[in-house]
């Protein structure tokens, strides 16, 4: 038997366990699982890979028997690329979710609500935000509404031309 009993237990638990966390509510939890999730995988490509040999390289008195795939290990570099970014954008969204609710917990929607075929539930509607307590600070509710009032400005320019238009005025 060229595979380890104990890897693949340990991978049948990684994976129990990250999808177990995935399925929770919390955020960072999800990031957890995902990581779990990851190295489980990383385990059964090694698993896949079938027993080791020497290195890839023809030289002279080496069989093609002898040598090991170096494909396994390629996936396995790119699996841990991919991890790691998807990893960092799920902090990202960590820390954003931190500092505007004070919470990293997924809330339910409208459309989870409706999927469920549940009565939609009044749980955020007590619970204060505090909107200043972001990166942008006061700047960026005056951003917006300069931009709401620049929006106003342009919908009510457009609806003077072409009222004029209509009354048969000349545009230019």
């Amino acid at each position: 038997m060229s595979v380890s009993l104990i890897l693949l237990v340990v991978m049948a638990v990684l994976y129990a366990c990250g999808i177990y966390l995935l399925l929770e509510r919390s955020m960072t939890r999800v990031l957890l699982g995902f990581l779990l999730v990851g190295n489980a995988t990383n385990l059964l490509i090694i698993v896949m890979a079938g027993k080791a040999g020497v290195a890839p390289i023809v030289g002279d008195g080496v069989a093609a028997e002898q040598m090991t795939d170096p494909l396994p290990e390629a996936l396995i570099l790119t699996a841990i690329v991919i991890t790691f970014g998807v990893s960092a954008f799920l902090m990202a969204l960590i820390y954003r979710s931190w500092r505007l609710a004070r919470q990293d917990n997924v809330e339910d929607d409208e459309a989870d609500v409706a999927l469920r075929g549940g009565v939609p539930g009044m749980q955020g509607e007590g619970s204060s935000i505090d909107r200043s307590d972001t990166e942008f600070g006061i700047r960026a509710e005056g951003a917006v509404s300069t931009a709401r009032d620049l929006e106003e400005d342009d919908e009510g320019a457009a609806a003077a031309a072409a009222s004029s238009t209509a009354d048969g005025g000349d545009t230019r």
